[in-house]
């Protein structure tokens, strides 16, 4: 399963990238707002949208803003332009599709956002959606299985050989990254805090701690690791 940094914020992006762990970066309007403003004006967004394309190693999917299929079209060969891993993120809504169709005529693969249903999961990959990305959390949120999306819009997809990658996408904590992992999502894409967690346990940190200790015990050891 590819891991996906959900973030604009460059910093963190580097930071994961040192860690050689992700494949690739989602991000949204409120990202993009958050992660700008704490630049606090230092910089232009049409630079930080270079700058931020620049650092990823693979995918990064930018949003288109509107609500109707030609400005969405528009809006997305302009993002398009920012590097040849960008990816367009298109709404769930029937502008939205048919402005996926159009996007894929002009070679340019689409993110579609806001899947809550495994229905409309099925028209986001027959309207040719690179990527479809199901909201886990928000359906947890509202005392839904957000996990039983994905298992349902892993067996369409097998059943009917599409194409289209599934994203596990508004990932709360590391429990959502290992389901969606087990049920076989092409991808989740997480927030920096939870990419951070997926690897501590309290008995690492005890292990670690122990061999530290244990090492003191044995000085010659240390001195032929000074090389």
């Amino acid at each position: 399963m590819k891991i996906f940094l959900d973030s604009a914020d460059i910093k963190e992006i580097r930071e994961a990238n040192t860690m050689g762990l992700i494949d690739g970066v989602t991000t949204n309007p409120s990202l993009l707002a958050k992660a700008v403003a704490e630049e606090g004006g230092k910089i232009e967004m049409r630079e930080y949208l270079q700058q931020l394309v620049k650092e990823v190693h693979g995918p990064v999917s930018l949003e288109t803003t509107a609500n109707d299929a030609e400005t969405m079209v528009k809006q997305g060969k302009i993002l398009a332009k920012f590097g040849d891993n960008v990816i367009v993120k298109i709404p769930l809504i029937i502008e939205g599709l048919k402005a996926v169709k159009e996007l894929k005529k002009a070679n340019i693969n689409c993110n579609v956002t806001l899947c809550f249903t495994t229905s409309q999961a099925l028209l986001a990959a027959k309207a040719g959606a690179y990527f479809i990305s199901p909201f886990v959390g928000r359906l947890d949120d509202i005392n839904q299985d957000g996990m039983l999306l994905i298992e349902e819009i892993v067996e369409v997809y097998d059943n009917y050989d599409f194409e289209t990658e599934i994203i596990a996408a508004s990932i709360r904590h590391p429990v959502h990254v290992l389901q969606a992992a087990l049920i076989g999502a092409d991808i989740v894409t997480v927030p920096f805090n939870v990419l951070k967690k997926l690897s501590l346990h309290p008995k690492t940190d005890e292990g670690q701690k122990n061999f530290l200790k244990d090492a003191a015990k044995v000085p010659e050891y240390l001195k032929l690791l000074e090389g």
